[in-house]
């Protein structure tokens, strides 16, 4: 069974954002670190993920649309917001920075 998942560097000028693939219990880093508004992560993040044939159309979408949740989430609040309400809001994800 093929699992994804975030790792988040919630930091106060950026947010960061990279993809693990994890199956049974080895996880590994299916993508680096893409950092927004240095950067343009969501573009960065399908450019990635259209290079890899082997994860589903459904698959690359649900994680785009994850990964806008996050920048949007970011953008709207996160200069104002902790690492801890970050972490609340998504709980699925790895998160690490400054709170």
């Amino acid at each position: 069974m093929k699992k994804f998942t975030f790792r988040i560097l919630w930091l106060d000028n950026n947010v960061a954002i990279a993809i693990d693939h994890s199956i049974g219990q080895k996880i590994s880093p299916l993508t680096s670190y893409f950092f927004w508004p240095r950067n343009d992560a969501w573009e960065q993040l399908k450019v990635e993920l259209d290079s890899k044939p082997w994860i589903s159309e459904d698959d690359k979408i649900d994680l785009l649309n994850k990964a806008t949740e996050i920048i949007n989430f970011w953008q709207e609040k996160g200069r104002n917001r902790t690492l801890t309400e970050a972490q609340e809001k998504f709980p699925e994800f790895i998160f690490t920075g400054s709170s």
